[in-house]
């Protein structure tokens, strides 16, 4: 089998990777522990966006209660080749804040498609404070 090895990537090539939008994880904490949900997102002027359903599951989880408060979570994407053994992870950190009124509007023309059925017109942006990735490949 041939060796691997592990390269540690710069934010430009990070934001580069995960540009397309796609599938991402984000990561949070909530009363009963931690979390970690799938969603589809996209890169919208160096921030994650995503849609969720107002007042579900994931939504009433990033209330604070208080208005503008940060919510700090982690995002993660990747792209792996089982086969091959090899990809990319990039981990994504930073404040969540739910998106309202002029704000929201804006990003309703964005072209941000979920797959989950049913109405997904909650907006929430992460806007990145941390960005890291890691590349595994053939030496």
């Amino acid at each position: 089998m041939p060796e691997r090895v592990i390269e540690e990537m710069d934010s430009e090539e990070c934001l580069r990777l995960v540009s397309p939008g796609g599938v991402g994880r984000i990561a949070y904490g909530t009363g009963g522990g931690l979390a970690i949900r799938p969603v589809n997102y996209r890169i919208i002027d160096g921030s994650v966006v995503f849609r969720t359903a107002e007042h579900g599951a994931l939504d009433q989880d990033l209330r604070t209660g208080i208005e503008g408060a940060e919510y700090r979570v982690a995002f993660e994407i990747d792209d792996l080749d089982p086969e091959r053994q090899q990809g990319w992870s990039v981990l994504m950190q930073g404040p969540a804040h739910h998106l309202t009124g002029a704000e929201r509007d804006a990003y309703r023309d964005a072209g941000l498609v979920t797959w989950a059925g049913g109405e997904r017109e909650m907006y929430v942006r992460i806007t990145p404070s941390r960005i890291t990735g890691r590349r595994v490949r053939q030496a």
